[in-house]
């Protein structure tokens, strides 16, 4: 199976509403050339073969970025999930944004790798639940380069630690995704040096009951963002049979 080439940007400290923009900004252009009728195995639009130097075909993405004190709100997601009023937010400097990606209410903050695919899966697989799956995946042989034991929680999408120990089960990385056409968007918040007493202020994913850790939190000690994202750059290559460019 030929590896498909996929554009890597860091793009730093940005704020939510900005990324988001940027992201559908990329999406859209997808989209778009997909409306053109390309056929990515047979090289046809429409009824004619293009000529070599007009083949259009989608790009894929992947973004890397953290974000200023942010709340996120999935279009399933519960307003009353968060714990404070608009002026208590205001006050403690934390924006909130309803989205469009699947999923609950969840944290953006530094010392979070938050990574954003923007992948055409029909040149991977039609399957948005093997896709969420494939992410999971990046996180935990990320986890385990970290002695880390990452697991799945049956119907909870996400990376948690010991989810099977009542009272133990950890959530440390959030997963939320929205496809249009086989594109996605959105994608995983894992926390590496997250400050967790932000959460404190939600009910994360809706879930009630249940913690939210990081890496430093585990470790017990702060870990390289820079080291953390070159290891989650090589587990999506690998998982994803990807090669990452630019």
């Amino acid at each position: 199976m030929i590896k498909q080439k996929i554009i890597f940007k860091d793009l730093g400290l940005m704020d939510y509403k900005s990324a988001w923009d940027y992201q559908e900004k990329l999406l859209q252009e997808n989209v778009q050339k997909k409306s053109l009728g390309y056929n990515h195995e047979s090289g046809v639009i429409g009824n004619r073969l293009p000529a070599p130097d007009s083949i259009i075909t989608t790009q894929h993405y992947l973004l890397f970025t953290e974000h200023p004190p942010v709340y996120t709100l999935g279009k399933s997601g519960k307003k009353e999930n968060v714990l404070l009023d608009d002026d208590e937010l205001k006050e403690k400097d934390i924006q909130f944004f309803n989205t469009n990606r699947g999923g609950d209410i969840t944290f953006h903050g530094p010392g979070q790798v938050v990574g954003y695919p923007i992948l055409d899966l029909e040149k991977f697989c039609t399957d948005i639940g093997k896709y969420l799956r494939n992410l999971e995946e990046v996180i935990i042989l990320t986890m385990a380069e970290y002695g880390l034991k990452g697991e799945r929680s049956p119907g909870e999408t996400g990376v948690w630690i010991e989810p099977g120990l009542p009272g133990r089960e950890r959530k440390i990385c959030a997963i939320g995704v929205r496809c249009s056409r086989w594109i996605t968007m959105h994608g995983f918040a894992f926390n590496v040096n997250t400050d967790l007493a932000y959460f404190n202020h939600i009910i994360p994913c809706g879930i009630m009951n249940k913690q939210v850790t990081s890496l430093e939190k585990e470790l017990e000690k702060k870990i390289s963002m820079e080291e953390v994202k070159e290891k989650l750059k090589m587990n999506f290559e690998e998982v994803f049979n990807a090669e990452l460019i630019g």
